[in-house]
């Protein structure tokens, strides 16, 4: 098997640590399935699956069945690498899957693990389920596997409402009757949902004053972050706030998410605050 990085749509940036280096001063052989097995929750979450409820939705659970590596090149200490992982084919109840430890254009390492879909009471394998097939061949042919809708409370309310109390009452330990509001009844609402229906993130627009939207509550299920979601579910509400006609947006961000929103094009105004106990800043930008 000849890979290279232009084979991989989905990768994970890994710097080598202290600990996986051996007295040869170079990355332990071992700890390039551990690499690749990071990569793989990875990969899972590029395709918006949270891993445990997938496989409780599917019926199943994939286990490993086999694992070969081909070492071409060592990694040392603090070396950046990229671990890609693909898609190779799908058997029966097996998944073949392509990884590789990249550093720059160089294949350090490459493998095959071949994982198998099973009954995870007994252990034994059963079909691949069609959705996964489906979402598999469609991720990996750069199709989107997110869908975000856009709506009023009474079509989307539901699945809102289950991901911010999860978020912002059980998680934040915001108290509740300072989490719902009566703008809910009359704002637009987001919610982005995977392949298979499972809702993933959501938010909220409404006008701040005229000619500037105001979007809020925006949160992304735990297992999900850091997988891209909360910034499609930002980028459809600003699009639908363009489409109504607003100039600007502005939003009250927790501190530790302002980096999330810079990257999107906001800016800070005034100094912090606080807002139901967590640190804010409020943050615009045009909507062009």
């Amino acid at each position: 098997m000849s890979l290279k990085r232009s084979d991989f749509r989905y990768s994970e940036r890994l710097r080598v640590r202290w600990a996986e280096v051996d007295a040869q001063k170079i990355v332990f052989n071992g700890h390039y399935l551990m690499y690749f097995d990071t990569a793989l929750a990875g990969y899972w979450r590029a395709l918006a699956l949270p891993y445990m409820e997938t496989m409780e939705y599917l019926g199943g659970d994939v286990y490993l069945r086999k694992a070969s590596l081909e070492y071409a090149a060592s990694a040392h200490y603090d070396d950046v690498l990229e671990i890609g992982m693909r898609s190779l084919r799908i058997g029966n109840s097996s998944l073949l899957f392509a990884a590789a430890a990249l550093r720059g254009e160089q294949i350090l390492v490459q493998g095959e693990l071949v994982y198998v879909f099973a009954d995870p009471a007994t252990q034994t394998s059963k079909p691949v389920p069609h959705e996964l097939r489906e979402l598999l061949a469609a991720f990996e042919a750069g199709k989107s596997i997110v869908e975000v809708r856009v709506g009023a409370w009474a079509e989307l309310g539901a699945d809102a409402k289950r991901i911010r109390d999860a978020v912002f009452v059980q998680e934040q330990h915001i108290a509740a009757e300072r989490e719902w509001d009566d703008a809910d009844a009359a704002c637009l609402h987001g919610v982005a949902y995977n392949r298979f229906g499972m809702a993933l993130a959501t938010g909220r627009l409404l006008e701040h004053v005229p000619g500037v939207a105001k979007i809020g509550r925006l949160s992304v299920v735990r297992a999900m972050r850091g997988s891209g979601i909360g910034r499609t579910l930002l980028d459809a509400l600003m699009r639908a706030g363009r489409d109504r006609g607003y100039r600007e947006a502005v939003l009250h961000a927790q501190t530790s998410a302002a980096r999330f929103y810079r990257r999107a094009g906001f800016v800070e105004r005034g100094p912090q605050f606080d807002e139901v106990g967590i640190p804010h800043v409020e943050m615009v930008r045009a909507l062009p």
